[in-house]
């Protein structure tokens, strides 16, 4: 893409210098004539490259000899008694080219001005070589940009699950991302991001291939401020909608999530035989508001997610490097989370987005769910009749959250390059798990209008807190020919994370137990080609496995 933007600019500029030239070499024409070199025929074959090279090249012989004819006749005026005055008046009336250099109008015999010619004087002004000089500071102060991004397109077929067959389908995805990333001095780094997807749904950003034919949603998916303090290197702080600054599996976090809020990062690399990097992150990553209920307490308050990570690096010999992580989040306010995503399942229609923005959820919410719903009763002589309507009142998790996660990877140099190994293990412990059952809310009593009811998912045991992922990876995605294979196991009980934040494309987001198989295969520089097989069902459960497969072609810019 850099490449591709250079010569972009390199056009662009000898295009300018060409323009205002050929205004330039007008003026001479009375007095030697331009000599154009002949235009070499393009064969239909040749590469995109190639045609730029050669039309560059035209560009270039152009320039020089008009620079020549230009120098000629600035020869000649000096050596010419003739007065200014007749030099100018000889000057033909430029128009679109010399606007791109000075659109003023030129002044009139009368002291009018002129709508549509401009100044001779400022068409003459300054040598081919300036003009490259002005441009190339016109482009610098633009700044260091970089652009990339990819398109991918995908089929995916569910086979089993439930029997009633009620998650067996056969759809086509699309996804696309652009990034701009720039360098705002020795600093400062900024950066944002475009992606299709659902605005309500954090975890993923395809989108599916129907709803007849309209136009897919594009969101800012990160939009973010990076300083780097050149007095001390080791401190990054990252403002904003960013990437995620700790390290972390799916197990915890889908990889398509991008958190909002405030991370701070202190690394330091060691000059020791075995432990070679330590590193420190802390994040504050704000949620959801949500607005007291008490007639004499209506404050707005901040549902946020505090969190930590400790990270080092160590080499175990020669061709072996350990890389161990262990942190904490601690989600600060959950219930506002069990609350949307209730809203949205309930798809109330009267008042669909009343309250929190709904969450969209791919699949049922699995952790220990409280839901409080109010329905509509009108009463006619004394008989209470129910009218259909109702919406969720209330809910909340019968967990907190306080996530403590511990990771550790192992790269190994096979002594091929296109065949590195790696292993990732993660564990993750829920240390609040059901700590929130003593805080949910009481039925409310009914009332003529309206009649409550309070409904559990399943209930909470706090034994189920664990979760645990295991994978293996060979392989490499860089140059053409390249492959990789994986394979990932995958154990989350009911209550071991929040369901709705981690990987997305599983059965269910906990109590459920998934395997996962990938291949990757790099068809050209900028092309891959994927598959992946999911394969997953509740835990503890006799329902048949259920099969999801990903068939991806990728193209990265």
């Amino acid at each position: 893409m850099k490449a591709t933007s250079k010569r972009l600019l390199t056009a662009l500029a000898l295009a300018t210098l060409t323009a205002g030239a050929w205004a330039q070499a007008q003026t001479a024409s009375d007095v030697a004539p331009t000599t154009r070199s002949a235009e070499a025929p393009t064969s239909p074959s040749s590469s995109p490259d190639q045609q730029l090279r050669l039309d560059v090249e035209q560009l270039k012989q152009l320039v020089h000899q008009q620079q020549q004819h230009i120098d000629a006749l600035e020869a000649r005026r000096k050596g010419d008694p003739q007065p200014p005055a007749v030099v100018a008046s000889a000057m033909p009336v430029v128009s679109a080219p010399a606007k791109t250099l000075d659109s003023s109008p030129a002044p009139h015999a009368d002291g009018s001005q002129s709508q549509t010619a401009p100044r001779a004087q400022n068409v003459q002004a300054g040598s081919s070589d300036e003009r490259i000089r002005n441009l190339e500071r016109q482009i610098k102060g633009i700044g260091p940009i970089s652009f990339s991004g990819d398109v991918r397109v995908r089929a995916e077929p569910f086979f089993g699950g439930p029997t009633d067959h009620s998650l067996e389908r056969a759809r086509a995805r699309i996804r696309a991302r652009f990034n701009a990333v720039a360098d705002l001095g020795s600093q400062f780094r900024a950066g944002i991001t475009l992606a299709t997807g659902d605005v309500n749904d954090p975890v993923s950003t395809n989108a599916n291939v129907t709803g007849f034919y309209t136009r897919k949603a594009i969101a800012l998916d990160q939009a973010f401020v990076e300083f780097n303090p050149k007095d001390f290197k080791p401190l990054t702080l990252t403002g904003g909608k960013f990437r995620y600054p700790w390290f972390n599996t799916e197990l915890t976090w889908d990889k398509d999530l991008n958190p909002e809020g405030a991370a701070e990062s202190l690394g330091f690399k060691l000059d020791n035989p075995v432990l070679k990097r330590l590193a420190f992150v802390g994040f504050q990553l704000p949620f959801a508001e949500v607005a007291g209920t008490s007639p004499t307490d209506k404050r707005i308050a901040q549902q946020i997610t505090y969190g930590g990570q400790v990270q080092t690096s160590w080499a175990l010999g020669p061709r072996v490097t350990l890389s161990a992580y262990s942190g904490f989040y601690d989600f600060r306010g959950a219930d506002a989370i069990a609350l949307a995503l209730s809203r949205a399942s309930s798809k109330n229609p009267q008042t669909p987005l009343s309250g929190l923005l709904p969450l969209n959820s791919s699949s049922p919410v699995q952790n220990s769910l409280y839901t409080t719903t109010a329905s509509t009763i009108i009463t006619v002589n004394g008989t209470a009749y129910p009218t259909g309507v109702s919406s969720v009142t209330n809910a909340q998790f019968g967990s907190k959250f306080a996530l403590f996660d511990n990771l550790a990877r192992i790269d190994i140099n096979t002594g091929h390059e296109r065949l590195p190994l790696s292993f990732i293990g993660d564990y993750v412990q829920n240390t609040e798990a059901c700590a929130n059952v003593r805080n949910i809310v009481a039925v409310p009593a009914n009332t003529t209008t309206q009649t409550f009811k309070q409904t559990l998912n399943a209930p909470c045991n706090s034994h189920q807190r664990r979760g645990y992922w295991a994978e293996g990876r060979i392989g490499r995605l860089q140059q053409k020919g390249d492959f990789q294979f994986g394979y990932a196991r995958i154990f989350i009980e009911r209550e071991a994370v929040l369901g709705n934040f981690n990987y997305s494309e599983i059965r269910q987001g906990t109590n459920v137990t998934e395997h996962r198989v990938d291949a990757y295969y790099q068809l050209d520089k900028s092309v891959q080609l994927g598959f992946t097989a999911l394969v997953g069902r509740p835990l503890a459960s006799t329902e048949p496995w259920l099969t999801r497969l990903q068939f991806d072609t990728i193209y990265i810019f």
